[in-house]
């Protein structure tokens, strides 16, 4: 499964599922949007994971699974089981990692059988990790994994566009592997502890442009086993989680139900399709909150704007309108929307070089 892959089922509503193993994690990055470090021990109950993993059936299973954490290679038996169970229904797994164990001349063994169950290995790269963990260790441990056959790619982190760092990473990258690593460019978030490094999201869209938020797509197990409908950070660890975007727990909920709820769930339809600011502004009484996400929020404040959309969205129009627009962001494709949600002047990296040749003809 390559990045461009994944990428492009982003939008598909539950075409994926993230997973958060652990808040742990063995390095300190001043970034770090999930405030994750050692002293960190949120995780959600490993059986309550591999009993959520277990109910997918072949017929409405996540085309893939993203493991995430803090650092998911911190359990990386737990890795290898949630594999093999999502295989058997189908699913294709993926995971993403800051690559702590790059340090050492040589992968260790556990970790190596739980790369090598994966369909799929992503690896942070960025300033701040690299003050932990250097460039060169990275890329020298990527060429391991490549070489024991799982498809890599990179997800870079920068300031923005004239970041010169990104360029400088990008351009070691394609001096090291060319066109085998594809890369996700995003820019730091405020969140975390990151709150304080960057500016603040710009205000977002006017409510009169349709926004889709393909963030509302995949369901997100937390990090206390709550399931999100939205992987933003600042949904996934608020408690309570707004109403509109909880979907369940692993707990007593299996996939069948939360992925039933998601797709039938008249708010979320609309926010796949238009975006928050959108639905405030065709609902509302009142202006929206500033913020594309603050907005999502605020939804629940606001009775006669879940009222109109429950009235329109219930039914069979709610449902073509999800997906015609996932249809839509799909055809598009995957540099589209990171050139939309991402750092747009890489958005491009997310597929190989001959893919991107290909989509210019």
């Amino acid at each position: 499964m390559d990045l461009a892959e994944l990428i492009g089922l982003r939008p598909v509503p539950c075409g994926g599922l993230l997973m958060t193993l652990t808040r742990r994690c063995p390095l300190s990055c001043a970034h770090c949007s999930t405030d994750s470090s050692m002293a960190a021990y949120e995780r959600p109950d490993p059986e309550h994971l591999l009993r959520f993993v277990g109910s997918f059936g072949t017929e409405d299973r996540p085309e893939v699974v993203m493991l995430t954490g803090g650092e998911p290679l911190l359990l990386p038996e737990l890795v290898v089981r949630l594999a093999g169970r999502a295989h058997e229904a189908g699913s294709r797994v993926a995971l993403l990692s800051g690559m702590f164990f790059a340090r050492d001349e040589r992968v260790p063994d556990r970790i190596m059988r739980a790369i090598t169950a994966l369909d799929h290995f992503s690896a942070s790269l960025d300033v701040h990790h690299e003050r932990e963990v250097p460039r060169a260790a990275v890329l020298r441990t990527l060429r391991t994994v490549l070489d024991a056959g799982v498809p890599v790619s990179i997800h870079l982190t920068g300031t923005g566009a004239d970041d010169p760092y990104l360029a400088d990473a990008v351009a070691d990258v394609r001096r090291a592997f060319a066109a085998e690593v594809p890369m996700l460019v995003n820019e730091i978030r405020p969140l975390g502890r990151a709150a304080g490094l960057v500016r603040p999201t710009p205000p977002g869209p006017d409510g009169d442009v349709a926004t889709p938020c393909a963030l509302a797509a995949w369901p997100v197990v937390a990090f206390d086993g709550t399931v999100a409908a939205c992987c933003n950070q600042w949904t996934v660890d608020r408690r309570p989680v707004p109403p509109h975007l909880r979907l369940g727990h692993i707990a007593h909920d299996d996939w069948p139900a939360v992925r039933e709820r998601s797709l039938g769930s008249p708010v979320l339809r609309m926010l796949r399709a238009v975006g928050p600011r959108r639905l405030h502004s065709r609902y509302g009484t009142a202006p929206a909150p500033a913020g594309y996400c603050r907005s999502c929020h605020a939804l629940g404040d606001r009775p006669e704007v879940l009222a109109g959309v429950a009235r329109d969205a219930s039914g069979r129009v709610g449902e073509l309108l999800d997906r015609l627009g996932a249809e839509q962001q799909r055809a598009a494709g995957p540099v589209a929307l990171v050139r939309r949600l991402g750092c747009a002047p890489y958005a491009h990296l997310v597929e190989s070089p001959s893919a991107e040749e290909q989509s210019r003809r």
